[in-house]
């Protein structure tokens, strides 16, 4: 199989079950009759959005997905996510040795991803995977990031340039922490999503 390392990589890593699904519409089917009378919650990410998820699990589930808001709509929802059953979120790069790497800007995407759910699901696309965690980190910092800039609509130089991380000090900088799962983190039910196809920045 072409991603077989980081599949085995993830495996080693400690992520217990590990799906690999050809399109993005097989893999919510299968979340949603998987994930069911739950509280769910969601982690701001362009791939999640683009698969509808939460529309889907809130059919059966009660969801809480602060995609939607902003200000301090978003920070009352983004808390609430943090203390459901089972937390979803993407990644911003997968290293084929079996790292996961996110940005966050207000720190709500990693911490539901490190503690406190019986259940952490990250779902991402293999154009998120590069074959070191060296250059999943480069890719986290001067693809994602600038384009996630660019989808909120931020001036940040990455956006506005659109070539690379500048390190800057904007207002609404989203580079605030960088976050790399090594393995599993314990007391944590963690799966990993994989979809054959290009998703989220």
């Amino acid at each position: 199989m072409k991603y077989e390392k980081i599949i085995q990589s993830l495996k080693h890593n400690g992520y217990k079950v590990l799906f690999f699904f050809e399109t993005s519409t097989a893999a919510a089917e299968y979340v949603d009759a998987n994930i069911n009378g739950y509280t769910v919650g969601f982690g701001d990410s362009a791939t999640l959005a683009s698969m509808k998820l939460a529309e889907l699990l809130s059919k059966h589930n009660s969801v809480v997905d602060p995609g939607k808001y902003s200000g301090f709509e978003f920070k009352e929802i983004a808390q609430k996510a943090l203390l459901t059953d089972v937390f979803f979120t993407s990644v911003n790069g997968a290293a084929e040795t079996g790292e996961l790497v996110n940005i966050d800007g207000t720190g709500n995407r990693v911490a539901g991803s490190l503690f406190g759910h019986k259940k952490v699901i990250f779902v991402f696309g293999t154009n998120k995977i590069e074959p070191t965690l060296e250059k999943a980190i480069w890719r986290a910092r001067n693809i994602a990031a600038p384009q996630n800039v660019k989808r909120f609509g931020y001036k940040n130089p990455c956006a506005v340039k659109g070539d690379r991380c500048y390190n800057c000090s904007s207002p609404d900088r989203i580079c605030n922490t960088l976050n790399i799962h090594l393995k599993k983190m314990k007391g944590v039910d963690a799966e990993v999503i994989i979809i054959d196809e290009s998703l989220g920045m």
